[in-house]
């Protein structure tokens, strides 16, 4: 899977997430750090990538419908847990059922993953 993370999703997520064979690109990676959410955004649509994010400006489903873009995976994880975000994502994304989750809008936490198809 194509997948782009944001930057508030540690660095070392990208290089586990290469290992396990996605294709991953960050945000620091390509100097849009600081950027304006509409040019991370673009930057994504563009590659046909999935957005990784906790950035709850990417949180309305409404705005970021399934089927219209290439995917948002929107992460909730409590403060206690953000040391190992770079854990959970791996985790995730280790599972077949993420090979699904383009162009939908996904809200992954602690115990749930809600997963809105287009």
């Amino acid at each position: 899977m194509k997948l782009k993370l944001d930057e508030n999703i540690p660095k070392s997520a990208g290089a586990r997430l290469t290992l396990l064979g996605h294709d991953v690109d960050t945000v620091l990676d390509e100097r849009l750090g600081g950027s304006a959410d509409s040019r991370i955004w673009a930057a994504a649509q563009s590659e046909g990538r999935l957005l990784a994010t906790q950035d709850m400006d990417f949180s309305d489903a409404r705005q970021f419908a399934p089927g219209t873009h290439h995917g948002i995976v929107l992460v909730r994880l409590p403060d206690d847990e953000q040391w190992r975000i770079a854990d959970y994502l791996v985790g995730w994304f280790s599972q077949r059922e993420t090979n699904s989750w383009s162009r939908c809008f996904v809200v992954a936490t602690v115990n749930r993953i809600r997963v809105k198809r287009p």
